[in-house]
Formats: structure tokens, C-alpha cells, sequence
């Protein structure tokens, strides 16, 4: 193999090699994106399942608040 032929067969291997890094730098990028997409998607779900049983909660305390005043009396109708 000549000399000519020696430098261009390690060019082409750097060249591969370069070509393979960029690949794997461009595939890890690829999946921090997804897995910090996913992320925020399952904090958003979280926070609106969440919020959606707190007001579940709060209407339901509500509703206990207003059977009691009821049962005892005190409820808000003025018209009595």
C-alpha cells in the first residue's frame, strides 16, 4: 500500500469515526428531548389530576357543610 493510499484509508476511518460520534451525540440529544418531554407531559397530568381531586374534595366538604346546616337548621334560605 503506498503512502497516498495509507492516508486516505486512515482519513476515511477518521471520517467514519467523526461521522459514528456525531450519530451518537445526535441519537443522546434525541432521547434527553424525549425523556424531558415526557416528563413535563406526566408532571402535567399529575397536576390536573390533582387539581381535579381537590375540587372533588372541596365540593364534597361543601355538600357536608351544607347537610349539617341543613339538618340543624341554620341553612342560608332567607325566605323562611
Amino acid at each position: 500500500m503506498s503512502s497516498v493510499q495509507s492516508f486516505k484509508a486512515d482519513q476515511s476511518e477518521g471520517n467514519r469515526e467523526e461521522w459514528n460520534r456525531s450519530e451518537m451525540e445526535s441519537a443522546n440529544q434525541t432521547r434527553d428531548e424525549a425523556a424531558t418531554t415526557t416528563a413535563h407531559a406526566s408532571k402535567q397530568e399529575a397536576s390536573g389530576f390533582l387539581q381535579q381531586t381537590g375540587e372533588q374534595m372541596m365540593h364534597m366538604a361543601q355538600g357536608a357543610v351544607d347537610t349539617v346546616k341543613n339538618t340543624l337548621g341554620f341553612n342560608d334560605d332567607k325566605s323562611n
